[in-house]
């Protein structure tokens, strides 16, 4: 069986985001970026898997500019076998990453397709389930738990009201939630192994499909900084502050 995760190269978690001067997006020269947190741990679902003896192969897509060879090495060196990247210079949309995945998975023939829930610089949540269309595929989005048992697989999900558990056919596509594992460290031999392993590079216009924007981004601005908090010496003060100030009642 074999296994197609994608993984997306962001800015990291820690870093404090900031808007370009001239309001055309987020700035990310000189900015530490890093693997989408939700991506690491689908790919640790794809190694588990793998050790348990259900899978042969792992594969690691992304689609980015030539720095995102690094997110895919990062992946390697966690114990993936080999990268795919498709190197385009353009932010995409999740529809036309939707088609990219779709069309490598033709190409690929992967068993399961993984996936984060979301990317932390979009919150999109889309990818997966576009994905899961496009192929005509089952989708078991924000899993916390899978199970594989032949060729169906059990899958826990979190929703509102507490834990689904859902069986789905092989192959299928899934989003995986922070809550489903934790991810390991590469080590220091892993990494120097993962400098060997293969990576595929394929321009995304070569892939004969449409990945042109539909949606015009015209302007990015930060929120508006939060006002300070004042103090009310007793309950008829509070009162009067949300009736004639904040005007909430």
């Amino acid at each position: 069986m074999k296994l197609l995760v994608t993984v997306k190269r962001v800015i990291d978690y820690n870093v404090q985001i900031r808007v370009k001067a001239d309001g055309s997006g987020v700035e990310k020269d000189n900015v530490k970026m890093s693997m989408n947190p939700p991506d690491e741990n689908a790919v640790e679902e794809a190694l588990r898997i793998k050790e348990a003896g259900k899978a042969d192969e792992i594969i690691i897509l992304t689609i980015g500019n030539d720095k995102a060879q690094e997110t895919i090495r990062t992946a390697l060196a966690m114990g993936a076998d080999r990268g795919i990247h498709i190197k385009t210079e353009n932010d995409l949309e999740p529809l036309a990453i939707s088609k990219i995945i779709s069309k490598v998975a033709e190409e690929e023939k992967p068993s399961i397709i993984l996936m984060g829930k979301q990317a932390i610089d979009d919150d999109c949540n889309q990818t997966g389930q576009m994905t899961s269309a496009l192929l005509n595929w089952p989708q078991a989005t924000f899993a916390s738990k899978i199970e594989i048992d032949g060729q169906n697989a059990i899958v826990t999900r979190e929703i509102d009201e507490g834990l689904e558990r859902i069986k789905v056919s092989i192959p299928f596509v899934a989003s995986c939630d922070l809550r489903l594992n934790e991810p390991r460290y590469a080590s220091l031999p892993n990494i120097m192994k993962a400098k060997k392993k293969p990576i595929d590079t394929k321009d995304a216009s070569s892939l004969g499909i449409n990945i042109e924007p539909r949606i015009e981004q015209i302007k990015v601005e930060e929120p508006p900084v939060r006002q300070k908090g004042i103090m009310v010496n007793d309950v008829v003060e509070l009162v009067q502050k949300l009736k004639h100030e904040a005007k909430v009642i």
